[in-house]
């Protein structure tokens, strides 16, 4: 056992392989150092003169008056109106639903009282088509009429400094991926340089810089790794696993897997894929420990079979239902946002949840040709589980609180959403909290001690799922990754790749690609308002609307192949027994296959179905 733990270390062991690591760091330079294209500069000039640029004509326009001088109120309807456009939210109905929640969720700083008056005026002394021609005139001036040459000395240096940061971010891309791919420097370590290069280049301060690390996602992963070091402690690990696979008639490794898909992936339309990771976790890392016997010691692809299976079914579920990810909801809203087009939540199931059912045969059959395990045959590690199992005899003190209190902790992930929406909880949680919260009950029911912790959690998982945090922050902050999805498609419109289901192969490769460097939500919200404008100017008023919503969404969830894709993947790396370029094996063919059923399940399913009254394109 002491060989099998030195070689789950061997990543970290591992120290920076020079001959690689400065291919990157070149390509950093060269990048940062090349002059910045004029897209490049438009981009960082809507980005950080835009928002200022766009209030200041509403409130002329509004109020003929500087946003200088405007009264708080005032003020409070241009910055509401001037998110709106933003998000593509042009009909004066979507502003007057707006309410102190959505205020805050964007950082506009408003009391009841102005958040009154300002949705009285609007409706008051503000028509719809009003509304909507200052917006379209708001969306002209900031994509079109902003002329750097007009600027002032001040929004020059503001507009140079967001086309800096985006050239850097998109050199930081470039740094990461080669560095994740080929782990020419512990991973970790490179979590830790992303950070460092932000601060170094002036993207981010000092100040900032720690606290952009930190997420719910990231207390998620801790948490869950915490819970998954007592589950192991104290044995139920070994029971939960002897449950789920005892009534196999032929525990073989093939159907072991296919089980972890059947049962992950539907459940991940409806549950945090994060959670069904952590869960699924111990139990993978049981099996494969109980299979191992004297003739062969070591196993690595079983492992990396069991692993990737875990990771990959929760990643293919999500698009099955709103409930699967943040960025169904935000396609779902953009779509409401700006064309008016309402998908249910049921509706959203009967056309996204067949994804689901094809993706699971592909990927089981991916899973099992990327990778060949020496042992098949789980049998032996069914036998020494419930010989292990039968030697503990009854459940424990032990065992009871940590099952206990890991169902209170599984309750608290699906019903906090809910519950706080409810009013039954007066602050929202999170998952991240929820987790964190359980491991610390775990210390005080002394189910563990905290050296249970520091030994059995990878706590370099942890800042590696941090840095991908920020990278992704990165990304969606400084406008690089909209320059990335305007770029693509402005590059494939001569080619034909403008309309109909080009366009849409392009949006979702697109797609596809971003949310494997970002987290899923981002991704969608990065390319939803371009592919949707798109889309509406091309196909007004038809299925197409909502199809590129759908796709968009169902796209987002292809992060299979890098470990900072998706909390899952990051998870399940803690285990010790893969490498990043275990991801690639099965992460790139599932990547184009998940494309092709895609686009295939729009073509042939959604399109002969169609989309209430709405006439095909």
């Amino acid at each position: 056992m002491a060989e099998s733990t030195k070689k789950k270390a061997t990543g970290y062991d591992k120290y920076v392989n020079w001959k690689l690591l400065i291919i990157p760091v070149i390509l950093f330079a060269v990048i940062v150092l090349l002059p910045t294209p004029q897209s490049m500069q438009k981009v960082g000039m809507q980005y950080q003169v835009g928002p200022k640029a766009v209030v200041g004509y509403l409130a002329q326009e509004l109020f003929q008056e500087k946003s200088s001088n405007l009264a708080q109120w005032q003020l409070v309807t241009c910055q509401m109106m001037e998110q709106n456009m933003r998000m593509g939210a042009m009909s004066r109905d979507r502003f007057l639903k707006r309410d102190a929640k959505w205020c805050k969720k964007y950082k506009i700083p408003v009391d009841g009282a102005n958040l009154k008056r300002a949705l009285e005026y609007v409706d008051t002394e503000v028509t719809a088509d009003q509304y909507q021609a200052l917006l379209k005139g708001a969306f002209d001036l900031r994509m079109h009429r902003l002329n750097y040459d007009e600027l002032s000395d001040k929004d020059q240096v503001k507009a140079d400094k967001g086309s800096w940061e985006i050239k850097v971010a998109i050199a930081l891309v470039v740094f990461v991926v080669f560095c994740f791919v080929t782990e020419c420097m512990p991973l970790p370590g490179v979590a830790f340089c992303i950070g460092l290069i932000l601060v170094f280049t002036g993207v981010v301060s000092r100040r900032d810089v720690a606290g952009l690390y930190w997420s719910d996602a990231c207390w998620f992963i801790m948490g869950s790794l915490m819970f998954a070091a007592a589950f192991v402690k104290t044995g139920v690990d070994k029971r939960v696993c002897l449950m789920m696979f005892k009534k196999l008639a032929v525990p073989n490794a093939r159907w072991i897997t296919l089980i972890f898909f059947v049962i992950i992936a539907p459940l991940a339309a409806f549950i945090s894929d994060h959670a069904l990771a952590a869960m699924f976790l111990p139990i993978g890392m049981l099996l494969y420990q109980n299979s191992l016997t004297d003739e062969i010691p070591e196993d690595p692809e079983l492992a990396k079979m069991l692993m990737i299976a875990i990771a990959m079914a929760c990643n293919i579920g999500g698009p099955g239902a709103p409930s699967g990810g943040a960025r169904n909801v935000i396609m779902m809203t953009y779509l409401t946002d700006m064309f008016g087009f309402d998908i249910g939540y049921f509706q959203w199931v009967t056309y996204c949840f067949p994804f689901i059912l094809i993706m699971i045969p592909l990927t089981w059959l991916l899973v099992n040709w990327r990778f060949k395990p020496r042992i098949t045959s789980l049998a032996p590690a069914m036998r020494h589980l419930q010989s292990e199992i039968g030697k503990m005899g009854g459940w424990n003190k032990h065992q009871v609180w940590a099952l206990i209190i890991f169902l209170v902790m599984v309750y608290g992930w699906f019903t906090e959403k809910i519950f706080y929406n409810m009013g039954i909880y007066p602050v929202r949680l999170g998952i991240g909290v929820i987790a964190v919260a359980g491991a610390v009950a775990y210390l005080l029911a002394g189910v563990v001690n905290w050296r249970d912790y520091q030994e059995k959690v990878d706590w370099g998982v942890v800042w590696l799922y941090a840095g991908a945090i920020i990278f992704g922050r990165t990304l969606d902050k400084t406008g690089a990754a909209y320059w990335l999805a305007q770029s693509v498609v402005d590059f494939m419109a001569p080619l034909g790749m403008d309309s109909g289901i080009s366009l849409m192969l392009t949006s979702n490769g697109l797609t596809a690609v971003l949310t494997n460097l970002m987290a899923d939500g981002p991704a969608a919200a990065a390319v939803g308002p371009i592919t949707l404008n798109m889309a509406g100017i091309v196909h007004p008023g038809t299925t197409y609307l909502p199809f590129m919503a759908m796709s968009t969404a169902v796209a987002s969830s292809f992060a299979y192949c890098l470990i900072i894709g998706t909390p899952p993947n990051a998870i399940v790396y803690a285990s010790g027994y893969l490498e990043p370029k275990d991801y690639l094996r099965v992460g790139v063919p599932a990547w184009f296959v998940a494309n092709i059923v895609l686009i295939l399940l729009t073509a042939v399913y959604w399109s002969l179905r169609g989309f209430g009254d709405l006439p095909g394109f």
